[in-house]
C-alpha cells in the first residue's frame, strides 16, 4: 500500500528521518511524507512516529478537471475492498489551485460515487446503513491532481493519551517532540532543561524519547475498528515496544514561575510514566542556575498575544538572554511568535527556523554552543 504521513509545515524532514530510521524509503512533499508498507507498517508508523499528525492510506491518485471525471474515477475504485456494507464513511474535501474549487461539491460528488458503487456491488437500493465502524475518507485536489485517502489514525497523533491537565496555550506533543528531534541532545550524557515548562510537554516528550517509550503506546487508533485489520498486529507491536523501554538515568530539569503549573506538569508526567525522570521546580527564569558543562535548553515562553502582556514577556526574554549567557557551552532553542525576540534577548540566533504551531506562525531561535 502507498502510505502518507502528514505533519506540521516545517517538520517534513524530521518525519522523513523518523520513517527512514524505521526502515522505510521516503518521498517528501509539502506537509507530507510518502512511504510504502503493509498492515503492520500502518500500525508501526502510528505507534512510533513522534512528529507526525496522522497516517493515511493513498487509495488512488488521478487527474480530474470536471465533476463528471471526478465521479467516474472515484466510482472506478474497488470500494468493497476497503469498506464493509455498513461502514460509516464521512468525506472531507480540500482543493488548492485546481479547476474544481468547490469543496462542498467535491465532498458531495465523492460521497455519491462511493454510495453508487457500493450499492451496485452489494445490489442494494436506497441509502446505505452507515451504522458500522468509521472510515474517514478525504478527497484532496492540488493543481488538478486528486488524492483519495483513508485515515488510519483517528484523533491526531499529538494526542498521546497522557495529558489530562494542560495550561492555557499548551504546545502539542508532536510539535514538542519534533523540536527535540531537531537538536543534538545526547540523553545518556547531557542535561536537558525547560525553564518555562507550563504543563510539562517538552520535558515529558524528552524523557519518553530518551527512554524509548513508543509515543502511541497509551492510545487507540481508527484502524483498530477496520474489519480487515488483524488486532493481533498492534497488540504484538505494543508488547515489543514495552519490552524495549530503556532503564536510563536522566538529568531533565523543568521549571516554571507558576507553582500551579508545576502541579499540572507533575500530573501529566505521572500519567506519561516519567514523573521520576524529571526534576520539577517552581523557580523564575531570572533565578535559574544552569549547572553542567554541556546541555540543551528547549523552551516555549509565553507569546504575549495581548498587547498588555508584551511588556512582561519581553522582560522575560531579556532575563533569558542574561541567564542563558552564563552557559555558553549549552545549546538553546527558543520558540516564539515575537519577531523582535532577538532584540530583547540580547543576541542574534545562530539559526532561525520558521514553524507553524497550529495556524500561528512561530520561529525557533537556535543558539548553538560555542563548542561541544
Amino acid at each position: 500500500m502507498k502510505l502518507i504521513a502528514t505533519m506540521s509545515s516545517g517538520f517534513e524532514s524530521i518525519t522523513a528521518k523518523e520513517l527512514q530510521n524505521l526502515g522505510y524509503e521516503t518521498k517528501t512533499e509539502n506537509g507530507k511524507v510518502y512511504f510504502e508498507g503493509e498492515y503492520e507498517d500502518i500500525a508501526k508508523a502510528n505507534l512510533w512516529l513522534r512528529s507526525a499528525d496522522r497516517i493515511k492510506i493513498l487509495i488512488d491518485s488521478f487527474k480530474a478537471t470536471t465533476f463528471e471525471e471526478l465521479f467516474d474515477k472515484v466510482y472506478a475504485i474497488e470500494w468493497d475492498n476497503w469498506l464493509p456494507l455498513n461502514a460509516a464513511f464521512p468525506i472531507k474535501a480540500r482543493t488548492v489551485k485546481s479547476q474544481l474549487h468547490s469543496e462542498r461539491d467535491i465532498q458531495a460528488i465523492t460521497k455519491k460515487a462511493i454510495v453508487n458503487k457500493m450499492a451496485d456491488v452489494f445490489m442494494r437500493r436506497g441509502r446505505l446503513p452507515e451504522t458500522g465502524a468509521k472510515f474517514q475518507i478525504e478527497t484532496r485536489i492540488h493543481k488538478d491532481v486528486v488524492e483519495v485517502t483513508l485515515d488510519t489514525t483517528g484523533e491526531s497523533l499529538y494526542k498521546r493519551g497522557y495529558r489530562i491537565e494542560h495550561g492555557a496555550a499548551p504546545l502539542k506533543e508532536n510539535f514538542a517532540a519534533a523540536m527535540i528531534l531537531l537538536t543534538v541532545w545526547h540523553p545518556e550524557e547531557d542535561p536537558f532543561m525547560d525553564p518555562t515548562t507550563g504543563s510539562g510537554t517538552i520535558a515529558i516528550e524528552a524523557a519518553r524519547m530518551a527512554k524509548n517509550i513508543a509515543p502511541g503506546i497509551q492510545r487507540h487508533f481508527l484502524f483498530e475498528n477496520f474489519d480487515w485489520f488483524d488486532d493481533k498486529i498492534l497488540a504484538n507491536l505494543k508488547e515489543e515496544a514495552k519490552a524495549g523501554v530503556k532503564d536510563i538515568d536522566l538529568d531533565i530539569f523543568a521549571s516554571d514561575i507558576d507553582g500551579s503549573m508545576i502541579d499540572v506538569a507533575k500530573l501529566n508526567a505521572h500519567d506519561a510514566g516519567v514523573l521520576h525522570d524529571i526534576h520539577f521546580k517552581q523557580v523564575a527564569v531570572k533565578d535559574l542556575k544552569i549547572e553542567g558543562e554541556y546541555g540543551t535548553i528547549i523552551t516555549n515562553p509565553p507569546y504575549g498575544q495581548r498587547m498588555s502582556d508584551m511588556e512582561n514577556v519581553r522582560k522575560l526574554y531579556k532575563e533569558m538572554g542574561e541567564v542563558f549567557a552564563t552557559a555558553p557551552t549549552w545549546n538553546k532553542y527558543i520558540l516564539t511568535s515575537d519577531t523582535e525576540f532577538e532584540q530583547y534577548y540580547g543576541s542574534k540566533a545562530t539559526k532561525k527556523r520558521k514553524l507553524y504551531n497550529g495556524s500561528l506562525r512561530t520561529d525557533l531561535y537556535q543558539y548553538w554552543a560555542n563548542k561541544h
